[in-house]
């Protein structure tokens, strides 16, 4: 008898008590981030507090249906890679623009539907696009999404953004010692204990800031037990031409910022990603964003944080991401249970989220291992990506006097980041080389270095 062919990690179904401990740390990684988009948006529109939980609420329980469709899958929809998925901030200003001018949250929703229709439509685009990102934009979009997310980790680890005690030493102290404990677990504890690192290191960081006054629980006493997400509940969807369009651009950033991710994961997982993968991915990404038009939420997009857990922990099976969505439907579906993950600290959130996010630009320099840097310009390129990653990242309103388009492109850091790398690939990489810039000793043009370029470049070597 033959034997059978071995599983791939990315299929392979863990044990029940180990997918419901993993995907629990996939959704405590993401929580904040997911709550973070319909508060401000919410917020900026002094929705009444019904209104903000009930946002929420429906939020939480898209997130969990987008993060299913992407990692399990169906027909031409999902890239079947442990991807979680959550609303985008690149959504963040446009959706505050539109509903503050009169449009409204049905304004927001029209604007949304159409975004992700066109993404589904766009998808296939995007799909024949993958060849343009070899190792050398691939490793430079990975460290950049790292570098830009270790800011969120910092507000955390002082207390959150906007907190009344942000910075206070207790805060960065609470931090530390919750980020000691995922690296002793991670270092000392058995292999299956190593995996679940950052669910013990936020666990036991949860059991020491109860007794000093660092939570507060209250909201679970007030949440309801069952809320149920409908269609439309602000009213029918409408269709603004401003509004559209400003959401076309923030759907361009969007699949942009997902390619990145699924690039990132299937170099984690070892299932590298094809034109046709990703093509699936990003339908999954429009098909999500539909849905968050209809049930009251916003535009989805895969979540870099969770990107980052997938490499610490090395446990690279979509499954557990599933169960991640899973838990999130169940949370939107149960506030209650919400409310006790939303009472989490943010200091808590912070010590596990520098482990996790400096995770992911480590695994951007070991992407980066594999190109030459030898008599080309591919440092360049890394260098001027990830200045103009950074940019935004370090002064917030560089941009601000700029349109608003251009805003909703470059004020994301990571897509900044990426535009850039792909640009500069192309020009010194793809493009034809003048006569006379070939060296004499027979070694590449000037600007070249990088494996697989195009055949302009190999006929002039």
């Amino acid at each position: 008898m033959t034997a059978p062919a071995p599983v791939h990690p990315v299929d392979e179904v863990p044990p029940v008590r180990q997918l419901a401990a993993f995907g629990l740390q996939h959704v405590l990684a993401m929580y904040a981030g997911a709550v973070a988009v319909p508060l401000i948006v919410g917020g900026a529109m002094k929705l009444s507090p019904a209104d903000l939980a009930y946002l929420i609420t429906a939020d939480l329980l898209v997130c969990g249906i987008a993060t299913l469709i992407q990692c399990v899958g169906f027909w031409r929809f999902g890239v079947r890679l442990p991807i979680m998925q959550g609303c985008t901030f690149a959504a963040v200003s446009p959706m505050v623009l539109i509903g503050t001018t009169g449009g409204g949250l049905p304004a927001i929703y029209g604007s949304v539907i159409v975004a992700g229709l066109a993404i589904v439509l766009l998808a296939p685009v995007f799909g024949r696009l993958l060849r343009f990102f070899p190792p050398l934009v691939t490793g430079t979009v990975i460290l950049i999404i790292g570098v830009s997310l270790l800011p969120v980790a910092g507000n955390w680890a002082a207390g959150g953004a906007g907190s009344k005690d942000f910075g206070e030493p207790k805060n960065l102290g609470l931090a530390l010692f919750v980020l000691l404990v995922v690296l002793g677990v991670q270092r000392f504890a058995p292999a299956f204990l190593s995996r679940i690192a950052v669910l013990i290191g936020i666990a036991v960081g949860l059991a020491v800031a109860i007794p000093f006054g660092f939570t507060d629980f209250g909201g679970v006493g007030d949440a309801d037990w069952v809320g149920i997400s409908t269609p439309f509940h602000f009213g029918a969807p409408a269709f603004h031409a401003s509004a559209v369009i400003s959401m076309l651009v923030v759907a361009l950033v969007t699949m942009t910022e997902t390619t990145g991710d699924l690039i990132a994961v299937g170099e984690l997982t070892g299932r590298g990603v094809e034109p046709r993968s990703l093509a699936d991915g990003l339908r999954a990404d429009g098909l999500s964003t539909v849905l968050g038009g209809v049930f009251n939420t916003f535009p989805y997009t895969a979540y870099a944080q969770n990107v980052g857990l997938v490499g610490m922990t090395r446990v690279r099976s979509r499954w557990v991401v599933a169960a991640a969505g899973g838990i999130l439907v169940l949370l939107g579906l149960l506030p209650k249970l919400g409310a006790v993950v939303a009472a989490i600290p943010a200091p808590v959130l912070g010590g596990a989220g520098l482990v996790m996010f400096g995770t992911v630009a480590a695994s951007g320099l070991r992407t980066l291992a594999q190109v030459d840097f030898k008599d080309n310009h591919n440092l360049t390129v890394v260098a001027v990506s990830v200045a103009v990653g950074m940019l935004p990242v370090g002064v917030p309103t560089v941009y601000e006097k700029f349109p608003d388009w251009f805003q909703t492109v470059m004020n994301s850091g990571i897509s900044a980041g990426c535009l850039t790398a792909i640009v500069l690939n192309l020009l010194f990489n793809h493009l034809p080389v003048r006569a006379g810039s070939v060296p004499e000793a027979g070694g590449l043009p000037a600007g070249g270095g990088e494996q697989g370029v195009e055949q302009s470049r190999e006929e002039v070597v």
